[in-house]
């Protein structure tokens, strides 16, 4: 049974400008005290087709958690454009994660397009000049130059990915499972409405108990992570 269910997650400042920072705020249920903290780590995917590409933008520890409904807000800065190169602008998917004892057991994924003003990608794409009997394709146009400041980033917040992996929350012998490192939706049935916060699970591991009796929100305090500075906003309030 899990112990830690993420009940929902909203993306906050959305569309914005691409320099801006990312913005998710999780509301998670623990039902039993943990022994050691949570990691929660926000994934961009750079290339669809090469993991090494991936750039975790933020990787903080959060803890102690309180038994009940928590709720907090998770902070993260933009790729670097150069780490980008060409891939920069389109779509592509940012993974948001959480682990406990280095085993990923949620991950949120969600669709991201990145737009420049003035810029159309489909006149990229080859044409045929309908006057030339040999029907020879058009050389594509060069890219224009990017200008960051006028990229702008939309996340698809109604139609996150959620898969959930079994663990063994308290045996440290097992070996970690390791998922792959990013997962993208390939047809509209992969895609979840962010208000029911459906999930794809590998094993039916649902917990069954009851919902927490306590709905006041409880503020939970967070150590540094080893590479990164925790960029957290805590929020503490009562529903």
């Amino acid at each position: 049974m899990a112990l830690v269910n993420v009940n929902n997650i909203s993306v906050l400042d959305n569309p914005t400008l691409f320099t801006n920072p990312f913005k998710f705020e999780i509301t998670f249920e623990c039902l039993q005290e943990l022994e050691d903290d949570l990691e929660w780590k926000v994934i961009y995917v750079g290339k669809a087709a090469d993991c090494q590409s991936d750039l975790v933008l933020e990787e903080v520890l959060v803890g102690p958690v309180p038994v009940g409904i928590n709720k907090f807000i998770l902070e993260a800065d933009p790729p670097p454009p150069s780490s980008l190169e060409d891939e920069l602008l389109g779509v592509t998917v940012v993974l948001v994660t959480c682990s406990y004892r280095e085993r990923e057991f949620v991950r949120v994924g969600y669709y991201v397009n990145n737009m420049m003003e003035g810029y159309n990608p489909e006149e990229e794409e080859e044409d045929v000049d309908e006057n030339d009997e040999k029907k020879e394709p058009k050389p594509k146009k060069n890219k224009p130059k990017i200008e960051i400041s006028k990229v702008t980033r939309q996340i698809l917040a109604d139609k996150p990915r959620v898969t959930k992996f079994s663990i063994p929350w308290g045996d440290l012998s097992e070996e970690p499972e390791q998922p792959p490192l990013h997962s993208i939706p390939e047809d509209d049935n992969d895609i979840m409405d962010d208000k029911d916060m459906e999930e794809d699970e590998e094993e039916d591991d649902e917990p069954e108990g009851d919902e927490a009796e306590d709905d006041e929100m409880e503020q939970i305090t967070m150590t540094e992570s080893n590479q990164n500075n925790a960029n957290l906003k805590m929020v503490a309030a009562s529903e």
